[in-house]
């Protein structure tokens, strides 16, 4: 499995999930999901920056510096903005999507296998923290290997370099986020999907980089985990 074969799992997945209309409505509703509460985090951006900009540098009374400080406030305002929608998608896919990213992985194999492997066989409520403690290391893990990054960015003169392996990991990152749903389901251990992640890297990146592509990256985010199940499901066939 490798790069091509990642770039084409995500496109045949948001294929046959517009195709179905229960996978089409539970992808829409985590499209919405995802927008609202980033559109929630950027509006408390837009209300505060200021303030926070303030706290950082109180604004001069000089008119040259008090340009430079509305530059600078901008700059913050930007910086939250990119902190506003990882915020938001982290928070969505927590408490929210990882619920319907669940469901839509479950259909998809109800609707090509004809059947799907049991879920762990517990009452409602402790299912989704089942579901939750399996979300929580795939979002953590993500975030402290950018702050690595960013780290030996800025102390590094290895910058450049870190700057263009930042949004590929990040879109490697995402993919597992999808791919990992059905092994978690079926209570691998996390070592061993992890595992799984470092051996198919490639496939992961094909499979991520339809998430660079402005704004019809939400839309493949919303459907990814139909394409993520196709892949063990084809991999299950073909063993």
């Amino acid at each position: 499995m490798g790069f091509f074969k990642g770039l084409s799992y995500n496109l045949k997945g948001l294929r046959f999930g517009l195709n179905h209309p229960r996978l089409m409505l539970l992808g829409l509703i985590r499209f919405a999901v995802i927008l609202s509460v980033t559109v929630l985090c950027a509006i408390l951006v837009v209300v505060y920056y200021r303030e926070i900009a303030g706290a950082i540098w109180a604004q001069p009374q000089i008119a040259w510096l008090s340009w430079l400080w509305h530059l600078f406030s901008w700059i913050v305002a930007l910086m939250l903005f990119g902190g506003a929608a990882l915020a938001g998608f982290l928070i969505s896919q927590i408490l929210f999507a990882v619920v319907i990213m669940d469901l839509m992985s479950r259909k998809t194999e109800q609707l090509i296998s004809g059947s799907e492997q049991d879920p762990p066989s517990m009452p409602a409520i402790p299912y989704f923290f089942f579901l939750l403690r399996q979300e929580i290391p795939r979002a953590v893990l993500p975030v402290l290997f950018a702050l690595v990054l960013m780290g030996l960015g800025l102390m590094t003169p290895f910058s450049p370099v870190t700057s263009v392996i930042s949004p590929l990991a990040a879109v490697v990152f995402l993919a597992w986020d999808n791919t990992d749903l059905l092994p978690a389901r079926r209570m691998e251990s996390f070592s061993k999907r992890f595992r799984f992640l470092l051996r198919t890297l490639p496939l992961h990146l094909g499979f991520g980089l339809w998430f660079l592509i402005p704004l019809l990256n939400v839309l493949f985010l919303s459907f990814a985990p139909v394409g993520a199940t196709m892949v063990h499901l084809e991999r299950d066939s073909a063993d």
